[in-house]
């Protein structure tokens, strides 16, 4: 195998500081207990976790829905955030101040004890659904999500489908795609997304009678479980080559990371959910750590000037972008 070259710093690549834009977008990670341990989970999450938020946590996150009418979006996450302590009040505070909610859903949550009424929850409260689906085929989910993943994911989706979603306009149900870990360096960028959506859509519908809303395409980050693949199989700094070779700067200014803040259970704030995952907390001008805390006692949403970037940055810029929204072309 040929030595490469080091790679190109991120903030040097892009030759400037990335800056922050007016906080429109709270992801709330609730913690990291789950009922699947997905092979390509960045958060690390599997039924054994413990980590969650607490009731002191909680409260700040509804003070601060409350208090920011500039917040348009509360983005819920984990693990499996149905699994965890304050959801439910979450998603109250959020739908009471008229914010669109979010749920990341592994969709098999629905077949666990005591959780069977999340459908009918989610439609009453005008939740939207992201769920994780990697590709439309069987194999290929049980593969990363494991064993069974897919049947229950296509039961979960046909009940959903039943309550409205993918068919009202106010139940909105979105698909996520991300790639299958690299076997070698033959490496790939998540296909066109509305591409591949059209695939998606016409074999879940000849075969399921499945409708959804959208497909979002999302690029594996070298962090977390897809880390430990990579360097399990000697392909972390091939994979981080690759995607700095596809380094795409037009999609710079939609970043996710430029409007939204990553809040964690113990209530400190990152620029993105995988900055969090890194331990990269967002820094004020005086480059102190941001803090759900911090954001009460000073009543200002907008406390972080400068984002924080690191080289796997190069995952969310390489090719048509990535980001918990899919693809960043044409945003």
């Amino acid at each position: 195998m040929l030595i490469q070259e080091k790679i190109t710093n991120f903030t040097d690549k892009i030759n400037h500081n990335l800056l922050k834009d007016k906080i429109t977008v709270l992801q709330i990670n609730l913690g990291r207990k789950c009922n699947l341990s997905c092979h390509h989970c960045h958060v690390e999450a599997s039924p054994k976790r413990k980590e969650e938020l607490t009731p002191e946590i909680c409260e700040q996150l509804v003070t601060i829905i409350n208090n920011f009418p500039q917040i348009k979006t509360v983005d819920l996450t984990g693990g499996a955030p149905e699994m965890h302590y304050g959801f439910k009040e979450l998603v109250k505070t959020a739908r009471n101040n008229n914010k669109e909610i979010i749920v990341r859903s592994n969709l098999t949550i629905f077949f666990e004890f005591s959780y069977e009424d999340l459908p009918q929850y989610f439609a009453q409260n005008q939740i939207r659904v992201v769920a994780s689906l990697p590709c439309y085929l069987e194999d290929n989910v049980d593969k990363q999500r494991g064993n069974g993943v897919y049947n229950k994911s296509i039961l979960a989706l046909q009940k959903l489908n039943q309550l409205g979603y993918g068919i009202n306009p106010n139940l909105v149900i979105d698909l996520v795609y991300n790639p299958p870990l690299p076997k070698d360096n033959n490496f790939q960028l998540t296909p066109d997304q509305k591409n591949l959506e059209k695939d998606y859509k016409q074999y879940l519908l000849d075969n399921f009678n499945i409708k959804f809303n959208q497909l979002l395409t999302i690029t594996n980050l070298p962090i977390g479980r897809t880390n430990f693949y990579l360097e399990k199989h000697h392909l972390q700094d091939s994979y981080l080559h690759f995607l700095a070779e596809h380094f795409n700067s037009k999609i710079l200014n939609n970043l996710m990371c430029k409007n939204q803040l990553s809040v964690d259970y113990l209530g400190n704030i990152y620029d993105c959910d995988f900055n969090q995952m890194e331990n990269i907390y967002a820094l004020d001008n005086l480059q102190k750590k941001v803090t759900l805390q911090k954001i009460i006692e000073e009543n200002n949403l907008d406390l972080i000037n400068q984002i924080q970037t690191r080289n796997y940055c190069y995952g969310c810029t390489a090719g048509n972008g990535s980001s918990c929204g899919g693809s960043l072309t044409n945003k």
